[in-house]
């Protein structure tokens, strides 16, 4: 049975097997194809609509007395000998350094990299893991985690407790994660908070396509692409994000709430 784990219970202990052990192909879950294939009986779509609010609920328990977040988004593909693993790392013990809480997708690669670096670092380490036919264990290096069931629920989770985002190479996934994220700032769902891609190279052609295809056709507004910042340097990346959340949202999500003995907090 997934559950959260505290912040003083120590980390999970599984480790993450290396790049594409991860991605074999497995039976999907039967429930949640049937729920996508179209209109279903009431009690079925009552039951999974009742599923999804308890999921909901559960994350909204297990996070709600975090502080500050940055989410890190980056492909679970690429594991420790890759190049990419310790820039991730090295972002994850900055942001921690920077007093920030490292939230990922809670699975391995570049996730764990990043909470890897906060976890060194002595900072806090979330994750907001998926289950999923392979099944992706969480990472090692986490304080308190969660696993979901649907994606939709778990990126609401990466959305909500962060002040910025920042992705390092990745995949559809990555690629899912950021546009999400663009277009929740672009229509004004969330505020104008950081959107930062690591790895000038990788994100080059996107960068591209966006500026020569889309900005062109004006499909997107000149300030839709300038807020992504691209960058090499975990140094500017923490440095922009802290600078944003200090000086435009001053880290707080307003007053904070008492914790309740009859809601076991």
């Amino acid at each position: 049975m997934n559950s959260p784990v505290g912040p003083d219970q120590p980390a999970n202990s599984v480790k993450s097997p290396d790049a594409a052990t991860h991605w074999e192909v497995g039976a999907p879950a039967p429930d949640q194809v049937r729920f996508l294939q179209g209109p279903q009986p009431r009690g079925f779509e009552l039951g999974k609509a009742l599923g999804i609010f308890c999921e909901l609920m559960r994350g909204f328990r297990a996070f709600h007395f975090l502080g500050p977040c940055v989410t890190l988004f980056g492909s679970a593909r690429f594991g420790e000998s890759h190049q990419e693993y310790a820039v991730a790392r090295e972002v994850g013990a900055r942001l921690a350094r920077a007093g920030f809480t490292v939230m990922t997708g809670g699975g391995p690669g570049l996730m764990e990299a990043a909470n890897r670096g906060a976890k060194e670092a002595g900072g806090i380490s979330v994750g907001c893991n998926i289950e999923l036919a392979h099944e992706q264990q969480p990472n090692a290096y986490l304080d308190r985690w969660i696993t979901f069931r649907h994606f939709f629920v778990r990126k609401l989770m990466l959305v909500k407790y962060s002040y910025a985002f920042i992705a390092m190479p990745g995949g559809f996934g990555t690629l899912d994660e950021i546009f999400e994220v663009a277009t929740l700032i672009q229509t004004e769902k969330i505020k104008h908070f950081p959107v930062i891609l690591m790895g000038q190279e990788y994100w080059r052609p996107l960068m591209d396509f966006l500026h020569e295809r889309l900005l062109k056709e004006q499909t997107i507004s000149p300030l839709d692409y300038q807020r992504l910042l691209v960058t090499d340097s975990p140094d500017q990346a923490i440095r922009t994000v802290t600078d944003v959340a200090l000086n435009e949202f001053g880290l707080t999500y307003g007053p904070r709430a008492k914790r309740r003995w009859y809601l076991w907090e």
